[in-house]
């Protein structure tokens, strides 16, 4: 079949039923993650930096978390500009900077991290392709090791990204992957448990304009890959705010003609939507509850998901949100494996 052929949305189709394999291969080669992780105890850095874009900023926000929680370390996300328009060269020593890259080939992170590791800070590249010049560029790397990605928009390198970090920083603080054992299964549990519930939120939500994504601690990087997937395919106005600061004056733009997909897990980060939730309930919006406490919200529809340690959630909850993606970018008659204006690799300075 030539690319001519190709039906819309099979690739990007195609590479979210992957990620169950995808995830359970990655948890196998924990061992050379763990190996990336002793250099960096060993160093014992002070602080750490992200660097990254896109959908691999969500990411970098989701092992700031990480950062911040499992290792007791503050931690930070790069502005690339300061360093590729001002030609910022701040000290960087006992600074650990993990730079974030689907495909390794963004110009901006990679004079970044030569910049970084120039200034003294160790320097580790995190992406799906071991011979990009940012995995040259790093002292350490981490390959996601998710395989070819043909779509446009980011699904199998995206949760492979979030595992990878966690296995790492996880092996940072001497755990041993535990909690992430049996996550390829588990994805395969949350793709198949929710096409239903996905393919009701496409049928009612295939007309809407308007989206708020909502989300707290790790699931916040959950809620702004959401409102990006649902932008970048559907076209759709997707606007994503921690629940905390939707409440802090956008909540008053919510009304009856707002849908608003809300990431609800088990855990801290879950707890704290309630309150989010019960206040646009007031205004009238339509609720689209996705996460392992979905049951246990106010919503017009649920997608569940089976419940890990909270942490690892991200890398579940973001499953069906991609499905509803490419069910609503499809329903509206576009190609999500062609989104207008975009290509695979954007090149910034």
């Amino acid at each position: 079949m030539t690319s001519s052929e190709v039906r819309p949305g099979e690739h990007m189709a195609a590479e979210i039923a992957e990620q169950p394999d995808v995830l359970a291969g990655l948890v196998e080669r924990r061992p050379g993650i763990a190996e990336v992780a002793d250099v960096i105890a060993e160093r014992k850095p002070r602080f750490a930096l992200l660097a990254a874009r896109g959908s691999s900023d969500h990411a970098a926000l989701y092992a700031k978390y990480l950062i911040e929680v499992l290792l007791g370390l503050p931690a930070g996300l790069v502005s690339p500009s300061t360093v590729t328009l001002y030609g910022a060269r701040p000290d960087l020593r006992d600074v650990l900077l993990v730079s974030v890259s689907q495909s390794g080939g963004s110009p901006d992170l990679l004079e970044v991290t030569q910049a970084a590791r120039e200034q003294g800070a160790l320097t580790v590249a995190a992406s799906n392709t071991p011979s990009s010049p940012l995995h040259s560029a790093a002292e350490l790397a981490v390959d996601i090791g998710a395989g070819t990605e043909h779509a446009v928009a980011a699904t199998k390198t995206y949760s492979a990204t979030l595992l990878a970090l966690y296995l790492l920083i996880d092996a940072v603080r001497g755990g041993k992957g535990e909690d992430a054992r049996e996550i390829g299964e588990l994805a395969r549990q949350t793709l198949h448990g929710a096409q239903d519930g996905v393919q009701r939120a496409v049928d009612r939500y295939r007309f809407v304009d308007r989206v708020i994504t909502a989300g707290r601690g790790y699931s916040y990087a959950t809620a702004l890959e959401a409102a990006l997937k649902l932008a970048e395919t559907s076209y759709l106005a997707a606007r994503a705010y921690s629940g905390a600061d939707l409440l802090h004056g956008p909540v008053a733009a919510i009304d009856q003609e707002t849908a608003v997909l809300a990431v609800t897990g088990a855990g801290r980060g879950g707890a704290a939507m309630h309150e989010v939730l019960a206040a646009v309930a007031e205004r009238g919006a339509d609720v689209l509850a996705v996460g392992s406490s979905a049951q246990d919200v106010p919503a017009a529809l649920r997608i569940p998901v089976p419940q890990v340690a909270e942490e690892l959630a991200p890398v579940l909850e973001v499953l069906p949100v991609q499905r509803v993606a490419l069910g609503l970018a499809l329903a509206r008659g576009g190609d999500p494996d062609r989104p207008r204006g975009l290509n695979k690799v954007t090149k910034t300075r």
